[in-house]
C-alpha cells in the first residue's frame, strides 16, 4: 500500500503538473522510446547480475510491494519461542533439546510458534547453533564470531538484490539519453520537413531523456531504497535470535536471555517487557 500510494502521488504530481501548465500528454506517448530504454535496462540487468539474483527478482519485487515480513506479533512470537526453548533446557537439560534440533519439522516446540516454524532460515539458524551446544560447544566468543560471519553472508546475499535495483536507477538516465540521441538522429534525417513536424519529432526525442530520468529517480531508486530498508528491518529478526542465543550460552536465565533478545529489536516493533512477560506466562508446556 505504501509503495502504491507513493507511485500514485508521483504520477499525479508529474503528469498532472505537466497537464496543468498546458502540456499535451499525447506528446509523451512515445512507445519506441520506452522500448529502447526499458529493453536496454533489462539487458544490462541480465548482464550485470548472477543467476541467483535474476531468479530472485520476481520475489524481490513482491517484497518491495509488501514491505517487511515481520510485524510486532511475529517478534513477540519469536521471543516466546526463545523463552520456551531456554526454559526447556533449564528444566530438563540441554539433551532435551536434541530431538527438536535434529528433526525441526516434527518439533512440538517449534511448531507451537507457526511464524517462526515457517521461516526455514531462522529454524536452521537456531538448530545449527543449539546443536553445537548439545555437542559441547559453549565458547561464547567463538559462537558470536561464527554467527557474525553467517549473518554477514546473508546480508551480502541480500545486498546483491539491492545493488541490482540501484544499478537500474544509476543506468536508466544514460539510457534515456541514448534514446533521445537516436530520436535526434531520426529527426536530422527529416530535416527538410516543416518546422511543426520537426518540433514534434524533437519533442518526441526529448521524451527519452525525460523517461530515463523519471523512472530512475521516481521508481528504481526509491525501490532500491525501500528494499534496503526492508532487509535492514528483517535483519533484526536474526539479530534478536543471536542476542538471545549468546545470552543463553553465556549462562543467563531464560527471562534474561529473552530480554537480551528483546533489546535487539527496533523500537517500532519491540514488544514491551510486560507484553513479553504476559505472553510467556501463557505458553504451553514443551517436552
Amino acid at each position: 500500500m505504501r509503495l502504491i500510494t507513493g507511485i500514485i502521488v508521483i504520477l499525479l504530481c508529474v503528469f498532472g503538473g505537466y497537464a496543468a501548465m498546458g502540456g499535451k500528454l499525447a506528446v509523451l506517448v512515445q512507445p519506441w522510446e520506452y522500448v529502447i530504454i526499458l529493453g536496454a535496462a533489462i539487458g544490462a540487468f541480465i548482464i550485470g547480475n548472477q543467476g541467483a539474483v535474476l531468479k530472485g527478482t520476481i520475489g524481490v519485487i513482491g517484497k518491495i510491494f509488501m514491505g517487511p515480513a515481520y510485524k510486532k506479533q511475529a517478534y513477540l512470537e519469536l521471543l516466546g519461542m526463545q523463552f520456551a526453548m531456554y526454559k526447556l533446557v533449564q528444566a530438563k537439560g540441554i539433551l532435551a533439546l536434541e530431538q527438536h534440533v535434529e528433526n525441526p519439522k516434527d518439533s512440538t516446540l517449534f511448531n507451537a510458534f507457526p511464524t517462526f516454524a515457517k521461516n526455514h532460515h531462522a529454524v536452521e539458524f537456531v538448530c545449527d547453533y543449539m546443536r553445537m551446544v548439545t555437542l559441547g560447544s559453549n565458547n561464547v566468543h567463538e559462537m558470536e564470531a561464527l554467527m557474525d560471519e553467517e549473518l554477514e553472508t546473508h546480508h551480502q546475499e541480500r545486498e546483491r538484490m539491492v545493488g541490482a535495483f540501484q544499478s537500474l536507477a544509476d543506468g536508466t538516465p544514460a539510457l534515456g539519453i541514448v534514446a533521445a540521441v537516436l530520436g535526434v538522429i531520426k529527426t536530422m534525417g527529416s530535416i527538410s520537413e516543416p518546422p511543426e513536424v520537426l518540433g514534434h519529432m524533437i519533442g518526441g526525442a526529448l521524451v527519452g531523456t525525460f523517461f530515463g530520468v523519471f523512472i530512475a529517480y521516481g521508481l528504481f531508486g526509491p525501490m532500491a531504497q525501500s528494499l534496503r530498508g526492508t532487509y535492514e528491518s528483517e535483519s533484526k529478526y536474526f539479530l534478536s535470535l543471536k542476542a538471545g542465543l549468546l545470552a543463553h550460552i553465556s549462562g543467563q536465565v531464560p527471562v534474561m536471555a529473552v530480554e537480551f533478545a528483546r533489546k535487539a529489536l527496533m523500537s517500532d516493533v519491540r514488544p514491551t517487557f510486560e507484553e513479553v512477560d504476559l505472553a510467556t506466562q501463557n505458553l504451553p508446556a514443551t517436552t
